[in-house]
């Protein structure tokens, strides 16, 4: 039995490996140069992630999008949980590595969007609780700043914290899904930056479901 637990260890190794080739899939820049031929990078704020996608080429991309890009980090997760038998730390890693991903794909030159919706679908395997109520953070600030990017941050902010009360009634998670989380929270943060310099400057446009007319 040890045996073949150890023989089993690389295959898992290489399924984080996979989650982080799952979660490089750029799905918006992929939507948008088989809807027009364009190059996603070169449109709005260039970044590839589903609010790029909604602004420029419009909402049902931009929502295919997001529910592309969240079923990566869910499938990437959900993966490696049913090889391992539902081995937590090796589950969150498989997260982090998707999420690492979508933030620096190898197929774009390890530039890639700022991770919030491939977050997302770690965690609802993760914690769907707390993954839950990031969601609902999300929607509150969106609707009352109509900020997508201070949502975003918002949410990110509140998921350590979420993650920590919500894992399990009365425990807390183990180490690696709260180190986990918190270096999500802060990977997302930190690539939300030049929002964050805008925000402060009052020069962050606020989210729109019609597009713009060029």
């Amino acid at each position: 039995m040890n045996q073949a637990m150890a023989a089993s260890v690389p295959v898992l190794w290489l399924l984080v490996l996979l989650a982080y080739v799952l979660g490089s899939i750029p799905f918006g820049y992929l939507l948008v140069r088989a809807r027009s031929g364009g190059d996603l990078r070169a449109m709005g704020s260039g970044n590839i992630g589903a609010t790029n996608v909604a602004r420029t080429a419009g909402w049902p991309t931009g929502m295919m999008t997001l529910i592309l890009d969240m079923a990566k980090g869910f499938f990437a997760v959900w993966l490696i949980g049913h090889f391992s038998d539902g081995n937590i730390r090796l589950m969150m890693y498989a997260g982090l590595a998707a999420i690492l991903g979508h933030l620096f794909p190898v197929w774009l030159g390890f530039s890639g969007g700022k991770g919030v919706a491939t977050a997302l679908g770690v965690f609802l395997v993760i914690c769907w609780p707390a993954a839950a109520v990031a969601v609902v953070v999300f929607v509150i600030v969106a609707l009352f700043w109509r900020y997508v990017s201070l949502a975003s941050i918002s949410a990110a902010a509140a998921l350590p914290l979420l993650v920590y009360v919500l894992y399990a009634p009365r425990h807390a998670p183990p180490a690696a899904v709260s180190a986990g989380a918190l270096l999500a929270a802060i990977l997302i943060i930190i690539k939300h930056r030049g929002n964050i310099e805008r925000l402060m400057a009052g020069t962050e446009p606020p989210f729109e479901l019609r597009r713009k007319k060029s």
